[in-house]
């Protein structure tokens, strides 16, 4: 019963750390297309700007994925 127990909880805790990746993931994505379509509206809005919205688009998305990567990696890092 024990035994039944302690594996019970720690097949929860692998779900828990499974499902917490893919919450940050999704968020990332999400993240990461707001910041696309709003940086095409600023081009389309001032087409001699590209090139500053661009870098700043590239660098934001940058940082976005950054902090979803060390979510991903806590989670798997609190699997073991």
């Amino acid at each position: 019963m024990m035994i039944t127990t302690l594996l019970a909880a720690e097949g929860l805790a692998q779900l828990g750390c499974g499902i917490g990746a893919g919450i940050a993931t999704i968020g990332a994505g999400l993240g990461i297309g707001k910041i696309g379509g709003s940086a095409m509206d600023a081009i389309a809005r001032q087409p001699e700007a590209t090139s500053k919205i661009q870098t700043n688009m590239i660098l934001t998305a940058a940082f976005v994925e950054g902090c979803a990567l060390f979510a991903i990696a806590a989670c798997a890092f609190l699997i073991k």
